[in-house]
This record gives C-alpha cells, sequence and structure tokens, in this order.
C-alpha cells in the first residue's frame, strides 16, 4: 500500500485488525525471547557443556545489539519505511533464531543471539510507530491499548511457553517458535500494513554514535564477566578500554549535529534523577530474573516449566493494576511511587532469601515474586511517565528511547557483573551449595540497588510534575498504563521510535 494511505484506517475494518495482529505478533517475538531465554539457561549450559560465563553471554550478546542499536533503528524506519525496516527485522530475527536452535556449540549460539539482536533492534521500534502512523486520530488510543493488552499477554504466557517446550522438545525450539510467528508476520504485513515514513526525516545518521556505544558496553560487559575467573591484566585494559570509549560517544555526541544521545536532556535535573532510578531498578530486575531460574532450578529443584510459572504472578500484577498505578502516579505525583515502589521491590527480593533445597513455591515462592509484582507495579508506569513529564514534549520520543536504552544497559551490566560480585563462575552453578551460597549474596546486593534507587527518587523528585504535564502529550496514556516492561520500560507511543518494551 502506499505511504499516502497512512494516518486513515479505522481499527473496525478488517484491514485494521489485520495490521493490529501483524504488530502484536511482531513485538511478541521479541517479549517472548526476553522472557523464555531465562528459563532455559540451565538445560542449555547442560546440553552444551557451557561454564557461567557463556550463559551471562548468551543473555548479554542479544541485550548489547539491542542496546546499542535500538535507537538507529527508529531512525532508520523514519527516514526509510516504517513497515520496511520492520520486515527487515523480522526477517533478520527469524533467521538470526533458526540459526540459534541449529547451534552446536556455545560460541555459535552466542554469536547468533548477537546477530538475533540486531533484528531486535530493526523490530522493536517498529511495531508500536506503525500503529500510531496509519491508523486514523480517533482509533490510535484504542490501538494502542489492544496492543498493549494482547502484547502483555504473550509475556506472561512466555515464561509457561518456555518452561514447557524446555521440557518436552528441548531448548532449541524456544527459538524455532520464532520462524512460523515470523512466516505469519511477513505475510500479514506485506499484504494489509501500510508503509509511512517521516518525509521530514534529513540529516545524517549517527552511526559512529551507535557504534562506540556499543563497544564501549561491550567492552565493559567483557571486563566484568571475566572478572570472575579473576583480574587478569585483559580484565583490566578491556575495562580501560570501555571507558575510553565511553567517554570517546560523549565528545562525538556533544559535537554532532544530530546525535543519537542528544546530552542537553540531561540539564534537566529530574530527567537525569529519573534515569539514576531507572539504571538502579532494572539493574536490579534483570540480576534477579536471571539467577532465580538458576536458583529454583538447581537448588530448589524445580521443573524448567514450574521455574517459568514462578514468574507469571509479576507479569499478571502488571497487565491487570497498572493502570490504576498510572492514574495513581497522575493524581499524587511521582515522588512517593517511585519512593515506595523500589522498597516493596526490595522486600520482594529479600524474601527471596527464603527459596532454598526443598523450598516450597506456595509458602516460599509466591510470596516474595507477589511482594516485588507489587512494587513493579507501583513504580514501573510512574517512573516512564515521569520521564517523558522531565522534558519538553517535543523531545519526549527521544527521552523514552533514552530510558528504555538506558533500563537495558543496566540489565546488561548486571547480568555481567552480578554473578562474579557473588562469587559464583566457572561450572559452579551446577553445584546446588555454590549456586545457593551466591544466590543469596546477590539478592542482598539487588535489594541494596533497589533501595538506592528509593533514596534518589526520595531526594531529587519533588512536585506533581505529572499533573502538570501539557495537555498535548499525556503521561502514562495508554501504553505505559498496561504494557509496563519487566525487561525495560515501555517506550513513547506517540512518537516514531517507539516500540515494545
Amino acid at each position: 500500500m502506499a505511504t499516502s494511505e497512512a494516518g486513515t484506517l479505522r481499527l473496525s475494518t478488517a484491514q485494521g485488525r489485520w495490521v493490529l495482529l501483524a504488530t502484536v505478533l511482531g513485538s511478541s517475538m521479541a517479549m517472548l525471547d526476553g522472557t523464555v531465554v531465562n528459563v532455559a539457561l540451565p538445560r542449555i549450559g547442560e546440553d552444551l557443556g557451557a561454564p557461567l560465563a557463556a550463559l551471562q553471554w548468551t543473555l548479554n550478546a542479544y541485550l548489547l545489539t539491542l542496546a546499542g542499536l535500538i535507537l538507529l533503528g527508529g531512525a532508520l524506519g523514519d527516514r526509510y519505511g516504517r513497515r520496511r525496516i520492520f520486515l527487515l527485522g523480522v526477517v533478520w530475527f527469524a533467521a538470526a533464531s533458526a540459526a540459534c536452535a541449529a547451534a552446536p556449540t556455545i560460541e555459535v549460539l552466542i554469536a547468533a543471539r548477537a546477530v538475533q539482536g540486531v533484528g531486535g533492534a530493526l523490530l522493536t521500534p517498529g511495531s508500536l510507530a506503525m500503529l500510531q502512523a496509519v491508523f486514523h486520530p480517533d482509533d490510535r488510543s484504542a490501538a494502542v491499548g489492544l496492543w498493549s493488552g494482547l502484547g502483555g499477554v504473550a509475556a506472561a504466557v512466555g515464561p509457561f511457553v518456555g518452561g514447557w517446550l524446555v521440557d518436552g522438545p528441548g531448548w532449541r525450539w524456544i527459538f524455532l517458535l520464532n520462524v512460523p510467528l515470523a512466516v505469519l508476520v511477513v505475510a500479514v504485513a506485506t499484504r494489509h500494513v501500510p508503509e509511512s515514513r517521516d518525509e521530514s526525516a534529513t540529516g545524517r545518521f549517527d552511526v559512529l554514535g551507535a557504534v562506540l556505544a556499543a563497544l564501549a558496553l561491550g567492552s565493559l560487559t567483557y571486563a566484568l564477566t571475566a572478572a570472575g575467573e579473576g583480574l587478569s591484566a585483559g580484565v583490566w585494559i578491556t575495562a580501560v578500554a570501555g571507558l575510553l570509549l565511553g567517554t570517546a560517544f560523549v565528545l562525538v555526541e556533544r559535537r554532532t549535529p544530530e546525535p543519537m544521545l542528544p546530552l542537553d536532556l540531561f540539564s534537566s535535573r529530574l530527567f537525569t534523577s529519573v534515569n539514576l532510578v531507572t539504571l538502579c531498578v532494572y539493574a536490579a530486575f534483570s540480576g534477579v530474573f536471571f539467577l532465580l531460574v538458576v536458583q529454583l532450578q538447581i537448588v530448589a529443584g524445580f521443573s524448567p516449566l514450574v521455574s517459568g510459572l514462578a514468574l507469571v504472578p509479576i507479569t499478571v500484577l502488571m497487565l491487570t493494576l497498572s493502570a490504576r498505578a498510572g492514574r495513581l502516579g497522575k493524581r499524587i505525583g511521582p515522588h512517593l511511587p517511585l519512593t515506595v515502589g523500589p522498597l516493596l521491590c526490595a522486600a520482594g527480593v529479600l524474601l527471596m532469601l527464603r527459596i532454598g533445597p526443598g523450598a516450597s513455591y506456595w509458602t516460599d515462592v509466591l510470596p516474595a515474586v507477589t511482594v516485588m509484582g507489587c512494587g513493579m507495579v507501583l513504580l514501573v508506569a510512574p517512573l516512564t511517565a515521569t520521564v517523558l513529564a522531565a522534558v519538553d514534549v517535543r523531545h519526549a520520543g527521544i527521552a523514552s528511547g533514552v530510558n528504555n536504552a538506558a533500563a537495558r544497559a543496566a540489565g546488561l551490566l548486571a547480568v555481567a557483573a552480578l554473578p562474579a560480585l557473588a562469587g559464583l563462575s566457572g561450572d559452579a552453578y551446577r553445584v546446588p551449595s555454590s549456586v545457593d551460597a551466591a544466590f543469596h549474596t546477590a539478592m542482598l546486593i539487588c535489594a541494596g540497588l533497589l533501595v538506592t534507587g528509593a533514596l534518589i527518587a526520595f531526594t531529587t523528585v519533588r512536585g506533581n510534575v505529572l499533573a502538570l504535564a501539557p495537555q498535548d502529550h499525556p503521561v502514562a496514556e495508554p501504553d505505559c498504563r498496561y504494557n509496563c516492561g519487566t525487561n525495560a520500560p515501555p517506550l513513547d507511543p506517540g512518537h516514531p521510535a517507539a516500540g515494545a518494551s
């Protein structure tokens, strides 16, 4: 379909429902991948004979390319067509998923996961952006609400599907699942989704900034992961290289006419402080989700299926209660939710210290994840809304993208550093006593990060900026309330770079 047909589609039409289906299935590919791989890690390590560092890279190779390129992916969609880049991302993601499924060694799996992250960076921004571009203004809120709700269901069933596949046909099927989904998405999107682009998009892409960001994150991630085996010269060299590359990134962004990361955003004290809160809480979340499933399977003796189900209450709570949390934050302001939310999460993490050999799901696991889920409900929607309210409306899209990328980078570094800090390395993740001791240390660290986030919010977030937000850019409406991601905050639905969280 021609670009000129964009912006007129009605949700009540057959074509409107097809467009919604394509975007939901496309974003669900990335959502499912973000929830099912954790559950499979112990089985992947056993099958491929992988040490813990390799399992960390199985997660981080994907996160590295996704976090480094996601803002560039949104810009490519603006320039060359959102449907075109979305479809390229879907095909790329599916091909990399097939390579993951066929990987004969852990090294090949890690490489395929990095390639998969590139596909995710192309796919993720386009899903929600296409809804905003092609639907009639009167139908956009309803379309985004349906997209968010159905996406939340996909995130909720992800751990169950992952556990069932790992227990049944095997872990390779968690990647093969993406292939038929991709075929369906391509068929529907090619036939029914109109093309759209930003006709005013000009200038150069900040490719150098994206490369420097990815290299800096990659170097630091390698140093933190390798530190678990000892502080060798290579660890120090890569750590210093990461810091130098990060400095070079800042200098390039300061001088580039159209930077990937406009540094003047951080002139807003509120924007800076909320992003610091984001770094703390999402680092903690990633650490918990990474190690909890290992603790449940190796120490408590749960099956992959039951381990996956252990995380479902968090997603269900966020899906059903985030709407109320968004309204509450707008009414009372972000100070209390951003302070109490992380503290509740910290309490849930401390309750996880009860999970050990012979743990009961009902008395040890469920109370802990329920308390943590309640904290996340209270926290995530107001956090995203405050990021949007902290900057001018014209910067809302990039501010949301920066916040989303910050959360993913925090998760990347947490997964790299936490096992080393907790004293877990090599093949020790297969020894229940070693895992149990490291898990307890790691949960204390994660609780400390959450308390730190609460203290930052308590001391820096003042007033009700949400009530004062411009009416032409309503905060937390509607996707922040319904699609609050556990891996990263949702992106702003009003900006072309937006996408699944």
